[in-house]
């Protein structure tokens, strides 16, 4: 949590929408894109701080939490944000680090819905969103050629949904896999990213891909994955409908 690391969105330049009033909120690792009806800046900086503070001070207590590859117990007193992130860890097999940045979004996303009835919150490729009406979302997919040009194309979500995107070929992000991206759609925004991190471990090539799909299918809470490797993908989802993107 104290490595700063900083990699420019350039694909947030290609999400300008008339529906949202966009703005980014930044602290050290955060890195935070938020479509909302209105601005919401103050809010989402203040909700931050006291999140990063909870995830700082738990990680100064139990540093397993912080660098174990594998599902960790946590204390009976540890902040709902930690347990979330150690339950999602547990359910896709991986260290609870992996689940961070979803579990911001949704916290994030969560409070600022109290002031707007729309609200998606974006985290370094890793989303929450809670939408009345339909929203299209793009999946950047590094060199692949189809990076930018595929979309997943979602009903309303009033409830909320988490979408995560692991790469092994993009980001800083810890990935032993080579995907351009594995990207899942899940009820929470904590699971989806644990579970892609999980996914995409194991995809290094395209003989991977129905392995991937296949093990997606068992983990409770899962709506839908996209793996993409080159010029190849495979989607797994009942209500998960791909369309071309145009930006």
């Amino acid at each position: 949590m104290k490595t700063n690391l900083y990699i420019p969105r350039s694909y947030r330049n290609e999400c300008a929408n008339s529906r949202f009033i966009q703005f980014t909120v930044r602290q050290k690792e955060s890195d935070l894109f938020i479509s909302a009806h209105r601005d919401l800046t103050s809010q989402a900086e203040s909700v931050l701080t006291v999140l990063r503070q909870q995830l700082e001070e738990y990680i100064e207590y139990d540093q397993e939490f912080l660098f174990s590859l594998k599902p960790v117990a946590v204390s009976t007193g540890a902040p709902a944000i930690i347990k979330e992130m150690a339950r999602a860890a547990r359910l896709a097999n991986v260290g609870p680090m992996a689940a961070v940045a979803g579990a911001l979004s949704e916290y994030i996303g969560r409070y600022l819905n109290q002031f707007s009835t729309e609200v998606i919150v974006e985290n370094g490729g890793d989303i929450f969103m809670i939408t009345k009406k339909p929203v299209t979302v793009a999946i950047y997919a590094g060199h692949s050629p189809l990076s930018m040009r595929l979309g997943i194309e979602l009903k309303p979500y009033p409830r909320g949904l988490g979408i995560a995107t692991s790469s092994g070929t993009v980001g800083h992000s810890l990935s032993l896999g080579s995907a351009d991206a594995v990207t899942v759609l899940a009820k929470s925004a904590a699971l989806a990213d644990a579970a892609a991190t999980a996914i995409g471990n194991m995809v290094r090539s395209e003989r991977d891909i129905p392995a991937a799909l296949d093990t997606v299918r068992k983990i409770r809470g899962i709506i839908g994955l996209v793996v993409i490797i080159g010029e190849r993908i495979g989607v797994v989802g009942k209500d998960l409908k791909i369309v071309p993107f145009a930006y």
